[in-house]
């Protein structure tokens, strides 16, 4: 059921992304009488689902979900139909267009992504405002979960203050920050230090798998959870669920990391450790296992919880509409300069990035397997920002491979051969269907893992 939910918020996001960015070349072609002979959601490789034709135009659902298209009269794309390429240029075609309107048609689909993208970040700022750890408020810094943030340097306690000269102020977004950065200060004791982040940090990052959480997180209390293991000795004791561990053997241990430590001192050993239990403290004896281990799941508080007992502040900030508008803008940039940078980690053998591109088994799998509209919208809206820049990437059979043609005829005066567009267009598509084989082959690879 929740790959079910999953797949139909991706299937319906996806969607709609294909329709506005289509709708985005097809209505500037009708504006400058440019011919649109089909309007297509997916391909419709021999058959379609459905089709209807409207006018000159046939609108209709192909088969295969990969993207969508407007066959525009005139232009070698998708459909590769060089047939009507062949006779001579009619008024209500592509070719017959003036370079800067051809410009406009192209750049429609982009332009309408970026706008939408824009759009939804506005709409959730003013609907749902933000909520965030605040960094500063994290006095005890932060909590180092595995070996990775080892690697990095870190240490439990430290507080995480920029990356890349960037000031951390939503904590929520440091390992965002961490997988896009280079270098990073931290304050420990004290005293502020620089580390470089490894390039191969990503490589090491993506071996932890989906499930390996994150790297670093905020420092929590060790709370009792009700889940004890079958042959746990405290399983019937004097544990109750929601007590919060305060000492171990008489060493103040607030964190959980704390405890877990100090727990770990003392395999196959008992202990005494103080609770509390309401506005009580409780002392209790344990016994521990060979792990140093009490064989009981802890409690994870919510984030409201940690705000309301003074481990952390969760800032919620809402914005009138004439607010939300500079800060959808300013968050559709952000997610654009995110991807950038991401994407120029790909790029670079050395990080290991590619071994985490993803098809779309990995995009559904970002949806939540619980209807949620806020974040529907979030994750549309980053996936418009990523379907403009990566449609306004240079490549034949992309967009901005046409608006790269359609410059340099602006610019030079020469407009590239019927021929050479046909082949351009034969070698993007190739790539992206290699690209499209290696994504999706990642997320084959990474479920027989």
């Amino acid at each position: 059921m929740e790959i079910l939910i999953k797949a139909s918020q991706f299937i319906l996001s996806l969607s709609l992304l294909i329709v506005l960015h289509e709708l985005g070349h097809f209505i500037p072609a009708k504006l400058f009488k440019t011919k649109v002979e089909k309007f297509y959601l997916f391909f419709d490789y021999k058959f379609s689902l459905v089709k209807k034709k409207i006018g000159e135009t046939v609108y209709g659902i192909g088969w295969i979900p990969l993207g969508g298209y407007v066959k525009i009269a005139g232009m070698i794309d998708e459909s590769m139909d060089t047939e009507q390429m062949k006779g001579e240029p009619q008024p209500w075609e592509f070719r017959s267009k003036p370079a800067w309107q051809r410009l406009i048609i192209m750049l429609g689909g982009v332009f309408v992504n970026f706008v939408l993208g824009i759009l939804i970040y506005i709409m959730l700022m003013y609907a749902y405002g933000e909520k965030y750890v605040v960094n500063d408020s994290l006095k005890a810094g932060i909590w180092v979960e595995g070996t990775l943030g080892q690697k990095l340097g870190l240490q439990n306690g430290d507080k995480i203050v920029s990356v890349d000269g960037n000031k951390i102020i939503n904590f929520n977004r440091v390992n965002l920050e961490f997988i896009n950065g280079n270098t990073f200060k931290i304050e420990r004791g004290g005293e502020i230090i620089e580390k470089e982040i490894p390039v191969d940090f990503i490589d090491e990052l993506l071996k932890r798998g989906k499930n390996g959480g994150l790297f670093v997180s905020w420092r929590i209390p060790f709370v009792i959870g009700k889940d004890f293991d079958e042959n746990s000795p405290n399983k019937n004791g004097e544990l109750k669920f929601k007590d919060i561990v305060v000492s171990v053997n008489e060493v103040a241990t607030p964190y959980y990391d704390l405890v877990k430590d100090e727990l770990a001192k003392y395999k196959n050993d008992s202990v005494f450790i103080k609770v509390k239990r309401g506005d009580d403290i409780v002392n209790i004896g344990l016994k521990l296992d060979s792990l140093g281990r009490i064989g009981m799941i802890p409690f994870q508080p919510k984030v409201s919880n940690l705000d309301r007992m003074g481990y952390l502040t969760l800032k919620t900030k809402t914005y009138t509409f004439g607010q939300a508008i500079p800060r959808g803008v300013e968050e559709a940039y952000k997610t654009l300069t995110d991807y950038m940078k991401q994407l120029k980690k790909v790029l670079n053998p050395e990080t290991g990035a590619y071994k985490g591109l993803g098809g779309f088994i990995s995009i559904g799998d970002i949806f939540p397997a619980k209807w949620n509209a806020e974040d529907f919208w979030r994750l549309t809206a980053l996936l418009s920002i990523m379907l403009g820049f990566m449609n306004l990437l240079p490549i034949p059979a992309l967009d901005g491979g046409h608006v790269v043609f359609t410059l340099w005829e602006m610019i030079t005066g020469k407009k590239p051969g019927d021929k050479f567009l046909e082949y351009a267009q034969i070698v993007g598509f190739i790539l992206l269907i290699a690209l499209l084989l290696f994504a999706n082959g990642n997320d084959i690879f990474r479920l027989l893992k």
